[in-house]
């Protein structure tokens, strides 16, 4: 998928579902209920077994859906980030930087997203190539952090992870975040089989963003 195309989709969509579940079928279910839901910005943590086979299910699932961007998350070092391009990720993502990841997701031409929490940290990533590079974990942070970042750095491109939920959501993307990950509160319902909680989550989120962005 064209990383020009992945960059403006996931701008525009301003969410990323990081989804970390404990199997491929799990996750695959939790996937399109946040699909159903609007959510279309997908990532799989390569904490869940064989997680190249679920990217690669998903996406040929919905090839023929150019909303749907597929990608990887916690990638640690290059060898993870090929294995997921080779499985059709178009986005890369890692809780930390990697200088190697970096270089091989350039290569690639797909979006590598390091996660950072200082400026040191956030303009290393810049350097190396990184388009957007994830706020981690950003409950440690507040959201007059981007624009204390953004004030030096305009041309940074941040996406808070890690603690963002419906209550904060709006202050984040007020803040300048260019988009935010999802994670813990919205995969929660797939533990007890609800996945239309999942959907009506997603939702909710999907409504919040319109709000912000109107």
């Amino acid at each position: 998928m064209n990383k020009v195309h992945v960059l403006s989709t996931i701008q525009k969509q301003k969410l990323v579902a990081v989804i970390r579940t404990d199997s491929q079928e799990q996750a695959i279910k939790v996937a399109d209920a946040c699909i159903d839901g609007g959510i279309y910005t997908l990532e799989f943590t390569f904490s869940i077994p064989n997680v190249e086979e679920v990217i690669r299910t998903m996406t040929e699932k919905y090839q023929d859906n150019k909303q749907v961007i597929v990608g990887a998350g916690t990638v640690l070092e290059a060898y993870a980030a090929r294995e997921a391009i080779t499985a059709g990720a178009a986005f890369v993502v890692a809780p930390s930087f990697d200088q190697e990841t970096a270089k091989l997701c350039n290569f690639y031409q797909v979006p590598y997203m390091p996660g950072c929490v200082t400026v040191s940290e956030i303009k290393q990533a810049m350097e190396a190539g990184a388009d957007v590079v994830k706020l981690f974990p950003s409950h440690t942070l507040r959201p007059s952090f981007v624009k204390a970042v953004q004030a030096p750095l305009p041309q940074t491109n941040l996406m808070p992870t890690g603690g963002v939920n419906l209550d904060n959501l709006r202050e984040w993307l007020d803040a300048g975040a260019v988009a935010v990950g999802i994670g813990g509160n919205l995969v929660a319902p797939a533990k007890t089989g609800e996945y239309d909680k999942i959907t009506a989550l997603a939702r909710q989120y999907v409504d919040e963003v319109k709000e912000v962005i109107e």
